[in-house]
């Protein structure tokens, strides 16, 4: 398929060319082997990822505990609450630290205190390739990559190119999956007939018994005349039966008929061959029925003359006798619904009056089987008659072959592997790319404030190892005496007294309770 062949190849040579400009710097148009060269110096990053103000990373909750106050134990609902958002808040920092983890520190998975397995799916190979669905967001560079590399927009045109594809090849896929659906004109094309008969003489001197008795063959054979298709139809195709009627006198009442009919199980083939025994010329019928597709109908005599049609399909037949209402004016204009019928309507439908409606029912008893194709057929058994071949052309429907290409450039699966492989190699790309730019920001950084940054980071690393472990408060002021003087201490243990009393006379009143009892 032409079409098909050069939405794939475009396809494919999109994808090629954002790979190799990716991992090569070959920019559209450049000759093979040639590199863009790397201008300027590198640029400062916007900030360093981890330094600047100690304050909560983005994405982790404010913390639990305000640090100018410590609060008594809560009950055991309200424990629970807190356990749940701890562990929330343990998953997101996990998440966090796997994002932002800087190179050549120690991550939160590598500490005794807190094992976790954080493995990508892209990092481990028994998840496979297809564990994080690609987006086509994952293929833009960002913003901050585009201002360091300035060649990197030949890469974007690339990819608006490759967007700007893929909308208009799924846009005609749209739009031959709709013509598909509609019902496509069918194309008459000639099926030539060949019948032809070969007589076999009795030999005297044969071995078997078939060569002792004298026979003729009858062949019926065809082929579709300008069959542009690349598959041949078979000749058994365009027919639904086929009965060949000998001389009853010579072959008797039980053997006089040869009879063909399609089942679902029906192998095609390209022709019939009759054999009999016979030393005389033999008369027969041929009668052909073909196999339309939609099927048609022969119509009543009285509505065949009415509506000028012989034979033809149920939609087309409705929609000839619409015509006639309106031409004819027969639509009640009170009631839309109905039809007033004619002297011709009454005498086909018997009613004076007929919703619209009720003509498909009342057509199933005018709808006839169409007739058979009659051909009348000599099996001639004289040696001097040259003439045993004859040939008949018959008008058929075929199909319109535009409808077979245009489904199997929807079935075809042709480079799409290749294309995926691509898009895999772009986008694992484009992460390794990102990944250097996050590398690149960290030594900017660290290269600037060695010590403040150093800071900033041990800061970060700490308000994750609390919500981790599940650390409450602050240990490092916790364990200075001045921490238990402040103004909230006394509240504290007041409530502290408070809960334990209310505890144990609960525990008193129910063992007062049981005594009683």
């Amino acid at each position: 398929m032409a079409t098909e062949e050069t939405a794939g190849g475009a396809r494919k040579a999109t994808k090629s060319k954002l790979f190799e400009f990716l991992v090569h710097g070959v920019r559209p148009g450049m000759p093979s082997g040639a590199r863009m060269p790397h201008q300027g110096a590198p640029m400062g990053p916007p900030g360093p990822p981890y330094g600047g103000s100690p304050a909560v990373r983005p994405g982790l909750p404010s913390p639990v505990m305000e640090p100018s106050r410590k609060r008594p134990a809560p009950s055991q609902q309200v424990q629970q609450q807190q356990q749940q958002q701890q562990q929330q808040q343990q998953q997101q920092a996990v998440q966090n630290r796997a994002r932002k983890k800087p190179v050549g520190f120690p991550g939160a998975n590598e500490m005794p205190a807190r094992q976790m397995d954080m493995r990508e799916p892209q990092s481990d190979p028994t998840l496979g390739s297809n564990a994080k669905r690609r987006k086509m967001a994952d293929k833009i560079l960002p913003q901050r990559i585009r201002e360091l590399v300035p060649e990197s927009q030949a890469y974007m045109d690339l990819l608006a190119f490759e967007r700007k594809l893929d909308q208009t090849i799924m846009r005609k896929r749209v739009d031959i999956q709709e013509a598909l659906k509609r019902p496509m004109k069918q194309q008459k094309r000639k099926l030539r007939l060949y019948i032809s008969n070969t007589f076999n003489p009795a030999r005297p001197d044969a071995d078997d018994s078939d060569g002792s008795i004298a026979s003729w063959e009858l062949r019926v054979e065809g082929k579709l005349l300008d069959d542009p298709g690349k598959q041949k139809k078979k000749f058994s195709s365009f027919f639904k039966s086929l009965v060949i009627e000998l001389d009853k006198d010579l072959y008797g009442p039980d053997n006089h008929l040869v009879e063909w009919h399609r089942t679902a199980t029906t192998q095609e083939t390209d022709g019939f061959q009759v054999k009999r025994p016979g030393d005389v010329s033999v008369r027969c019928t041929l009668l052909l029925m073909l196999d339309y597709q939609p099927p048609q109908f022969k119509l009543d005599p009285r509505l065949a003359r009415l509506l000028g049609i012989h034979t033809q399909t149920r939609s087309c037949i409705i929609q000839a006798l619409w015509q006639y209402v309106k031409t004819n004016k027969l639509q009640d204009s009170h009631d839309k619904e109905y039809i007033n019928c004619d002297k011709y309507f009454q005498q086909i439908f018997d009613c004076p009056r007929l919703k619209f409606s009720e003509i498909p029912q009342r057509l199933t008893n005018l709808l006839l089987p169409p007739d058979p194709i009659v051909i009348n057929h000599v099996i001639s058994v004289d040696p001097n008659d040259q003439k045993k071949t004859a040939c008949y052309d018959i008008d058929v429907e075929v199909e319109d072959p535009l409808k077979s290409q245009m489904s199997s450039f929807l079935l075809s699966t042709a480079n799409q592997q290749e294309i995926a492989t691509l898009d895999n190699k772009i986008h694992e790309t484009i992460e390794s790319i990102n990944q250097l730019k996050i590398q690149r920001d960290f030594m900017l950084s660290f290269s600037r404030d060695p010590k403040g940054y150093i800071q900033d980071w041990l800061k970060s690393q700490s308000r994750d190892l609390k919500l981790m472990t599940d650390v409450v408060g602050n240990p490092e002021e916790e364990r200075r005496a001045a921490f238990y003087h402040e103004p909230w201490s006394q509240e504290a243990v007041s409530r502290y007294f408070y809960c334990k009393i209310q505890q144990r006379r609960q525990e008193l009143e129910q063992a007062l309770a049981v005594r009683n009892t």
